[in-house]
């Protein structure tokens, strides 16, 4: 009997033995592994059996994180990284040539964004494009493209990129579809339904959820065929072919980059995304009555949030996930100083994290974006007044109230 997502994440580590009956899988600190047989030294380090070699590699306290992840993606293998920004970054190193041309959502996470325009200089050519019209990615295509990139909300504007036929354009044309999942989580949505061949997850976020461990991810959903894709080393290709892509990524993005998870943190992040579900319903229905109050609050000049019916892919949002998710946007009305809005604010934290317990608010074109330059935030919409706001799980009578207090002083 297939059982809900919860249940799943739950009772994964349990699928195998844990020592000492425990139902949790513990943390395992060793970086060496001994084995007794040289020669199952020999293929466990050559991919031909199971096993752990080094911790740069991982260890079995992450591996039993990847099974989680990769049960919540509907995939077939998981590799987790350091950080969110580390698994973009070695996947593209592990698949990338110079040369190599990649289509990319132009409303991009500012760190992914920079990481983009270093891979440029690198002789990847990044095309950036509006990606909540599948027409501007198809014109961008060329013969040399290797992959097209989305993620499935854009920080901060909240807009959504056209993922289900974006996919059915990529499969059709044979590219590498990668979508970030981090602002939906795989409890809203799951991206091998709309021909995701690698999902990309910055655990640090919902999955995690608790703001205290940073890691990354990226599953492959056994969607793409690898034989098609150029750059596979031919020493990758003795496995099966399926794998050919998780593979290389482990070894030339893991192992060879060297950002690697480590097992305390691992653990920590296994033992938060059993409460993803929990969270995310909760900081969603917080999220949008949030909204709908600030939309109609005369302070407050436009609210981005994809449960709102002005929001341009609010049909869309509703057609691809469970909810809305938690994050949103505001700007404020002329002469309301951000900065002296935020500070009045009593329960609400200013900080540069999201996808937390509790409701985070930051000044976009002042921290987080502002090394990307004035043309370019004008360019993706952001406004000198845009606040980005990251809703948690308070009890929303006390959420409510510190926006509603906050306002009536600016």
């Amino acid at each position: 009997m297939k059982r809900g997502f919860t249940t799943t994440i739950l009772h994964s580590d349990l699928e195998q033995p844990i020592e000492h009956y425990a139902v949790h899988k513990p943390m395992h600190l060793a970086v060496a592994y001994g084995y007794p047989d040289a020669r199952e030294l020999a293929r466990v380090f050559k991919g031909e059996a199971a096993g752990f070699v080094y911790g740069r590699q991982g260890n079995p306290t992450t591996a039993a994180l990847e099974a989680k992840v990769t049960k919540m993606e509907d995939g077939i293998a998981t590799a987790c990284f350091s950080t969110g920004m580390a698994a973009i970054a070695a996947m593209f190193v592990a698949l990338l040539r110079s040369g190599d041309h990649v289509v990319s959502s132009s409303f991009l996470f500012g760190n992914t964004n920079s990481l983009f325009g270093t891979f440029n200089t690198l002789g990847c050519e990044i095309s950036l494009v509006d990606a909540t019209d599948v027409a501007n990615v198809k014109n961008a295509l060329r013969p040399d493209t290797r992959l097209v990139f989305v993620e499935t909300i854009a920080n901060p504007r909240t807009q959504i990129a056209d993922l289900a036929r974006i996919g059915e354009l990529c499969a059709e044309r044979g590219v590498l579809y990668v979508v970030d999942n981090t602002m939906t989580s795989p409890y809203l949505f799951q991206p091998k339904k709309t021909h995701a061949g690698l999902v990309v997850n910055s655990l640090t976020k919902y999955i995690g959820g608790h703001g205290n461990a940073l890691g990354g991810a990226v599953t492959d959903t056994g969607l793409y065929d690898w034989t098609r894709f150029p750059n596979i080393y031919d020493s990758y290709k003795t496995a099966n072919a399926t794998l050919w892509g998780i593979l290389q990524i482990r070894k030339k993005g893991l192992r060879d980059v060297g950002s690697t998870l480590a097992a305390e943190v691992a653990h920590r992040l296994a033992v938060g995304a059993e409460t993803l579900a929990l969270r995310m319903e909760r900081a969603s229905d917080n999220a949008l009555r949030l909204a709908r109050f600030l939309a109609g609050h005369p302070k407050v000049t436009r609210v981005y949030y994809p449960g709102l019916p002005d929001h341009p892919q609010h049909r869309l949002a509703g057609e691809l996930f469970k909810t809305y998710g938690a994050l949103m946007s505001m700007e404020l009305a002329d002469g309301i100083d951000c900065f002296d809005f935020l500070n009045r604010l009593k329960l609400v934290i200013s900080s540069s994290h999201l996808g937390d317990n509790r409701t985070l608010a930051i000044p976009i074109a002042h921290t987080i974006y502002w090394e990307m330059g004035a043309e370019r935030r004008a360019e993706m919409g952001i406004a000198d007044s845009l606040i980005r706001l990251s809703i948690g799980i308070e009890d929303f009578d006390d959420l409510v109230g510190d926006f509603r207090q906050a306002l009536e002083h600016a």
